[in-house]
């Protein structure tokens, strides 16, 4: 098993902006293989950031790779970070895992 994350600071007050653009997008992750499962994660706030993680579970790390390089991919990213910038505090931060036990 694999786990890919993202790590997004967001501004304060922006955090139900920042749902709506996840919940409104088109992944494609139902056409990949080796895919299991995806879940939007709201973390602690401050009164710098909220911070969020987009959560992928992947049968291997080969499995995530050959997403990352797929049409559904690209498709999937073709408007990120275009609208609603101004909601954003610096890029996200990628964090994977694979499983050892």
């Amino acid at each position: 098993m694999y786990i890919a994350m993202n790590r997004f600071h967001i501004v304060p007050g922006k955090e139900q902006e920042f749902i709506d653009i996840w919940a409104k997008r088109e992944t494609y992750l139902d056409q990949v293989p080796g895919f299991k499962q995806f879940d939007l994660l709201q973390g602690p706030g401050t009164d710098e950031y909220t911070l969020f993680a987009s959560h992928s579970v992947w049968e291997s790390v080969q499995s995530f790779e050959n997403w990352t390089k797929s049409e559904a991919f690209k498709k999937a990213h073709a408007n990120a970070g275009s609208t609603s910038k101004d909601i954003y505090l610096g890029r996200p931060v990628f964090e994977g895992f694979s499983s050892v036990l």
